[in-house]
């Protein structure tokens, strides 16, 4: 008797216990201390869902939109890389080697404006010793020749009348030629090449400082224009860069590129694809850098269908799969596995995993899948 009402006793306690865990006649969980481990009612149930209150909803943002299936056009994602546009850029080189003094107004920097024109450092050139020697003799020769021609032609002047006008010219001729060689041998012992602006734009790159020893064809500064850059992306499929439709940049939507051009020979295997960049209204400048990694969402001329929406509504599950949250009750919000595609910098298409009239998180969808 006495082990039977023991064992009614144990009964009813694991029926308390299990009470926590019970759901209501639609499957929702209750609101019992486990299922709401948060003194402010925010918690993750057992499923997996989130209970948020109507106050955290309001505190977090927390927006939802009905999902309606319609047709987008295909959109994909394509690795590119921010290119100078040749025609709004430079390089700036050493034409002879020697070493780099400044400017009138000193070295420039990266980041200064410069115009088309402007002076940016000196090359002094620097011959080696034995060249230097040599051209240095040949200076001293042209000179001990040059003050005999003058004397010549003194002599010859002297005797204007009684020596045929030819000889006199003749040795007129010769002292010019001898001056204009000493001026030149003399002018390339001391030369200086300076190096100018080939466009204007803005100093992307400076390579060099005063004193720094350059050689030929070294690139000293390079310039661009930060308004006017191009974006290069690349693909393996030739047939894909003629469904182009429209492209941008992801996550960059003020940017917008328009397709410039496509190449008809495979580089490495791929086909680059030229875009030009250009900002929205709002935007002052390109947030692009010369050499930046991007990836560019391609729309194509196809359509498929599914359900658009914004590109912040998806999240990861701790199985890393792309997920979005559906609002199933008033507080009540469901991880909803889902598979997708890009459209452009700012939307997404879901192909599979949503029904028509799902309420989905469309704004706080990352702070959903934060709670605890």
């Amino acid at each position: 008797m006495k082990s039977a009402v023991i064992f009614s006793l144990a009964l009813i306690a694991g029926t308390v216990q299990a009470s926590p865990g019970a759901h209501g006649p639609n499957g929702e969980h209750l609101d019992t201390a486990s299922a709401t481990p948060s003194a402010t009612g925010l918690g993750r149930l057992p499923d997996g869902s989130v209970n948020v209150p109507m106050l955290s909803q309001r505190r977090l943002a927390i927006r939802t939109q009905i999902a309606l299936q319609s047709d987008a056009n295909i959109a994909m994602e394509l690795p590119a890389k921010v290119v100078a546009d040749p025609n709004a850029s430079g390089l700036v080189q050493a034409v002879m080697g020697g070493k780099v003094d400044a400017g009138r107004t000193g070295l420039p920097f990266a980041g200064k404006a410069v115009r088309k024109g402007d002076v940016l450092a000196t090359v002094v050139f620097k011959a080696d010793p034995l060249a230097l020697a040599s051209q240095r003799a040949q200076l001293a020769e042209l000179q001990g020749a040059r003050d005999i021609a003058q004397k010549r032609v003194d002599r010859l002047k002297g005797l204007e009348g009684s020596v045929p006008r030819k000889e006199i010219e003749s040795a007129q001729s010769e002292l010019a030629s001898l001056t204009a060689r000493e001026r030149a041998i003399g002018g390339s012992l001391s030369s200086k090449e300076s190096v100018v602006a080939p466009v204007s734009g803005v100093i992307a790159r400076s390579n060099v400082v005063i004193g720094q020893v350059v050689e030929t064809k070294d690139v000293l500064f390079e310039i661009t224009d930060p308004a006017k850059v191009m974006v290069e992306a690349t693909t393996a499929d030739s047939t894909l860069a003629a469904s182009i439709s429209n492209a941008s940049v992801k996550g960059s939507p003020d940017v917008r590129l328009e397709l410039v051009g496509i190449g008809r020979s495979l580089r490495e295997g791929v086909l680059p694809i030229t875009f030009k960049a250009s900002t929205s209204g709002s935007a002052k400048e390109l947030p692009l850098a010369i050499g930046q990694p991007i990836t560019v969402i391609a729309n194509a001329k196809q359509s498929i269908k599914g359900y658009v929406l914004p590109a912040e509504s998806i999240t990861r599950n701790p199985a890393n799969e792309p997920v979005v949250w559906i609002k199933s009750g008033a507080e009540r919000y469901i991880p909803q596995p889902v598979q997708y595609q890009a459209l452009d910098a700012t939307r997404i298409v879901v192909t599979k995993g949503l029904g028509d009239e799902n309420r989905v998180v469309t704004q706080g969808a990352s702070l959903i899948a934060q709670i605890r």
